[in-house]
């Protein structure tokens, strides 16, 4: 039982650290790989070398960390970098991402990895407040026990070393050609976000549940009310594609439907990548952070604790510390 206790233990505080004091989550994801050489060369993305990436990363961190709860990070390219030269301050939440960037198999059956050589002990070293697995995921897929089990790996790694996870599910379509857009998608992000509870996710990242095809607020609201009402866990939004503006309307969405918090990336910094030197800098100063600044304002606002929705520990904690010497 102490083993358990400690380990809830050691999620709240991991979740406590990658909240603001009210308990809403402002995460900056900065985890992009192979997507990052696009941004930062889209003519030559292949000339793009690893200190081109850690630069950009680095920058990106100093400018917006201050403003965040949290900060997304790979282990490849951003989190020790971060951490070593001091852009990532003490006061951040640091989320790792687990997962190998992109996905093997077809697009209808899309296989996640986790990153070799990595795991959520290897995060729990150096300094992590939690993980983040994304795992690409239809409940109809041929492969979706398989990935569930995956997903049940990664939180069982993590749980035992005492770290939260954030499961970030991306969902797709299971025809060749095929487009998961209106009901089809809300349907399959609620069913994939219920799925990913039972699996153990601590907070859930989830993609909006309807595109840029649906306009009605009344069933935008409905859908995210929904995805509350059945994750049973709390759930931050992910920006994805979305527009600076569009992003923040959707945010305000999610979160006056239950929604604790963002994840937000490219929708913040996406512009600075290209840049370089001091136009890099003008932007992420003058741009990127403002736009940081409107959406904590929507979160704090209108998001609804996590622990709200979180389990809660026990309170019989008596004695909870021994038999928890390293063996």
């Amino acid at each position: 039982m102490s083993d358990e206790i400690s380990r809830e233990i050691g999620e709240v505080r991991g979740l406590q650290q990658c909240a603001s004091a009210s308990g809403r989550f402002t995460i900056v994801a900065l985890d992009h790989r192979q997507s990052l050489r696009k941004m930062i060369r889209p003519s030559d993305p292949d000339r793009v070398g690893y200190s081109e990436l850690v630069e950009f990363k680095r920058a990106a961190v100093r400018a917006l960390a201050p403003g965040a709860t949290g900060v997304l990070l790979d282990p490849e390219l951003g989190a020790a970098q971060c951490i070593a030269d001091g852009s990532l301050p003490g006061h951040a939440g640091l989320v790792v991402a687990l997962e190998a960037t992109g996905y093997v198999g077809p697009p209808t059956a899309r296989i996640s990895r986790i990153l070799e050589g990595w795991s959520a002990h290897g995060a729990r070293t150096i300094g992590a407040s939690a993980c983040k697995f994304l795992v690409y995921y239809h409940p109809e897929a041929p492969n979706a026990t398989e990935q569930q089990a995956l997903v049940s790996t990664a939180v069982a790694e993590c749980h035992a070393a005492g770290l939260p996870i954030f499961v970030e599910p991306v969902t797709h379509a299971v025809t060749r050609d095929g487009r998961l857009e209106g009901e089809e998608r809300r349907k399959t992000i609620v069913r994939t976000a219920r799925a990913m509870t039972n699996l153990g996710a601590d907070i859930l990242k989830l993609q909006f549940p309807y595109g840029p095809d649906e306009t009605d607020r009344g069933r935008w609201r409905d859908a995210c009310a929904e995805i509350t009402d059945l994750a049973g866990r709390p759930w931050v939004l992910l920006s994805g594609d979305n527009s600076p503006d569009a992003f923040v309307e959707l945010a305000e969405v999610a979160c006056r439907a239950g929604a604790s918090g963002v994840a937000c990336g490219r929708g913040i910094w996406a512009e600075a990548a290209p840049l370089s030197g001091d136009a890099r800098q003008a932007f992420l100063s003058q741009v990127a952070v403002p736009r940081l600044h409107r959406l904590y304002d929507v979160v704090e606002t209108h998001a609804r604790p996590w622990t709200t929705g979180y389990p809660r520990i026990s309170p019989e904690l008596e004695g909870w510390y021994r038999g928890r010497t390293q063996a």
